[in-house]
């Protein structure tokens, strides 16, 4: 685990140049404290930088940039290739190894990238990764990332050049970088709490995405040309495929066993290290099945870690300490006070490095930073939802747009435009007036915004476009100021899968997954040098996960059923079966409280006005409404907040 970054173009000395790349692998420290290098050749103007966090054969044969045997390729590698192993195994039966300098899987990949070329190879790996390689012989340079998106890669055209790096902070210190900010990409970050890739919160900055691979040339580079990127596979044409051909089993049983034997064989390919091990553990489905997994195939008890708090309805860690002493593993857990989790906000800007709300972000951080302390890997749960149909939100969707669908056209869109005719405040006044009629016990706090979310799904003429609008938060044309807000993934739709709920898991398999969740657990471990693993969204169990007919993911109302069979082998099910409960903490009540005059010197009306990228007036109302008890706004503030600190912080930074 390591990190990475780059520039191909321009016109520096060399001693410019060495600076230039060393202050790109200086601000990215985190990712790889234990070791870092530079490699760059003046006359092709190209330039590698290296930041190692040390997991295989820690010797010196695993420095970074590395050169291919043969001399003609160069790399800066990020991730795992966890069948490395297996990859110098078919090289030698090819008589295509080197004579092996060490053990690492940088080695590996430089081997197979001189016998099969870039796409082969990737349609080969089983790992997470971001790779930089410069072919010295043809002059090009190729940037790729693994299938799922674990691992992140940023690149643009920074002061005549092209620039690249793990976080966008690397590309910040180069000279001409002048990060204007996109505001369709902040509109994306009102809508979703996250902005999903290729954008970036800066003008002219990508995200490369998940499962592609991008080549540059002189002669792209001199055109300053956008090359498309390209795909060596592809998690929605897995997704088709599999649907299209179901798996068959003669018993509940065999199921269940054909799923154990996928996840045992991806969570034993991730216990591989030279370095200390061990597993986040929430004692729900996913986590639970990961380390009871881990604790099948080790000789010795797994190293578990969980955190906990004293609010109620925010505390799993009781849960995963009974889960932890039925598996017998090494447990530690951590409560943590409400100013605990407090101090970790100031920091969320850096950690994050463009504006990220997903409010999970502030345990997810605090439970790395307490496993960091016992161990340099860690593997996650992560995934489970979307694989298995895990999230309350597929079935409620599902429900509400089945019965909406079933209305005509015309109805619909009648009744959506005379609701949204009436404003949210009326709606709430007339609501008020009519209120003395209706009992206590039945009454909303304010509707008109209720009204207007229904208006808004009304309108939708498709399941995935009722599904976009039912998870967004703000809706962006509202606040975000001179905004155009682009195409994603979730406005372009995927009708042709078989039901709505499959949509909606696929929708987020390929944007809230990488988006969202592994974006929050990279740049959290990483902050604290600690290296986390998915064995759950190996793409092997991803495509047998989209082979699964729905019953042996929903049945009798029970989500990720057939996860479950393969977790109850291990762990009794009363120690699992309970109401599913978000990693999440109490904004709404620190909005209200410690946090308050935090976010109302952030959500200040004339400062709102002056730096001219929102329209106060929603906000305002919303921030009053949330700070006087009257509704619970913590979402849609945790979005402008987030923007706000990270903009505050983005101008002292420069």
């Amino acid at each position: 685990m390591c990190g990475i970054a780059g520039v191909f173009g321009g016109n520096f000395s060399p001693i410019e140049f060495e600076r230039v790349l060393g202050q790109m692998s200086k601000v990215i420290e985190h990712r790889g404290p234990d070791d870092s290098g530079i490699w760059l050749d003046c006359n092709a103007f190209v330039g590698l930088a290296h930041r190692r966090l040390s997991i295989l054969d820690l010797s010196s044969t695993g420095h970074q940039p590395m050169l291919s045997a043969s001399g003609r390729f160069v790399i800066a590698f990020n991730g795992e290739i966890y069948n490395h192993l297996e990859l110098r195994e078919e090289l030698e039966k090819r008589n295509c190894a080197p004579d092996w300098r060490g053990h690492t899987d940088t080695e590996s990949l430089l081997a197979a990238f001189e016998c099969w070329g870039m796409e082969a190879t990737l349609r080969k790996t089983v790992g997470m990764f971001a790779i930089a390689l410069w072919d010295r012989q043809d002059k090009k340079l190729t940037l790729a990332r693994d299938r799922m998106g674990e691992k992140p890669l940023y690149y643009g055209y920074v002061g005549g050049m092209l620039a690249f790096g793990s976080e966008l902070k690397a590309l910040c210190r180069i000279p001409g970088f002048n990060g204007s900010i996109d505001r369709g990409a902040l509109a994306l970050l009102l809508r979703h709490s996250f902005i999903p890739a290729p954008y970036s919160i800066y003008q002219n900055i990508f995200k490369l995405p998940p499962s592609t691979w991008l080549e540059f040339s002189v002669d792209t580079l001199h055109r300053r040309e956008k090359p498309v990127p390209l795909a060596y596979w592809s998690a929605k044409e897995a997704a088709f495929a599999g649907t299209a051909d179901p798996l068959r089993f003669t018993s509940d049983v065999e199921a269940a066993d054909a799923l154990e034997s996928k996840l045992m064989q991806s969570v034993l390919g991730q216990m591989m290290g030279d370095v200390p091990l061990g597993a986040f553990l929430s004692g729900g489905v996913d986590s639970s099945t990961v380390v009871a997994l881990m604790q099948a195939q080790s000789r010795r008890p797994v190293k578990t870690f969980s955190i906990g708090f004293n609010e109620d309805g925010y505390n799993e860690a009781v849960f995963a300490r009974e889960v932890a002493r039925h598996l017998g593993t090494e447990h530690t857990e951590l409560y943590v006070s409400p100013q605990d989790a407090l101090n970790v906000i100031p920091r969320l800007p850096i950690i994050y490095d463009e504006p990220f709300s997903d409010s999970s972000q502030i345990p997810t951080f605090l439970v790395s930073e307490l496993t960091r302390q016992h161990v340099t890997v860690s593997l996650s749960g992560d995934g489970g939802d979307e694989l298995f149909c895990g999230y309350d939100r597929y079935f409620l969707a599902a429900r509400l747009w089945g019965m909406i669908s079933c209305l005509p056209v015309r109805l619909r869109k009648t009744a959506a435009s005379t609701i949204l005719a009436i404003s949210p405040s009326t709606w709430d006044r007339v609501y008020r007036l009519a209120s003395g009629f209706i009992p206590n016990k039945q009454r909303w706090p304010a509707p008109g915004d209720k009204l207007h979310k229904g208006a808004a799904l009304l309108n939708c003429d498709s399941g995935s476009s009722f599904y976009r609008t039912f998870i967004s938060h703000w809706a962006p044309e509202d606040v975000v100021l001179n905004m155009d807000e682009p195409d994603t993934e979730l406005t372009r739709g995927l009708s042709t899968l078989p039901s709505l709920a499959e949509q909606m898991m696929l929708l987020d398999s390929i944007t809230y997954l990488p988006d969202d969740i592994l974006t929050k657990v990279d740049r959290a471990a990483m902050a604290v040098s600690l290296e986390t693993r998915v064995p759950l969204i190996d793409h092997r169990v991803y495509e047998f996960a989209w082979r699964l007919p729905m019953k042996y993911k929903l049945r009798n109302g029970d989500s990720k059923w057939l996860l479950r069979q393969v977790l109850y082998k291990h762990v009794p099910r009363e120690l699992i079966d309970r109401p599913k409960m978000g990693f999440g903490v109490p904004i709404d009540s620190w909005l209200r409280g410690p946090l308050r005059d935090w976010a109302e010197d952030l959500l200040d009306e004339s400062r709102l006005k002056h730096e001219g990228f929102f329209n106060p007036v929603s906000i305002r109302q919303k921030w009053l409404e949330h700070s006087t008890g009257r509704r619970n706004w913590q979402y849609h503030l945790w979005n402008i907040l987030m923007f706000q600190a990270w903009l505050e912080r983005s101008l002292s930074y420069k």
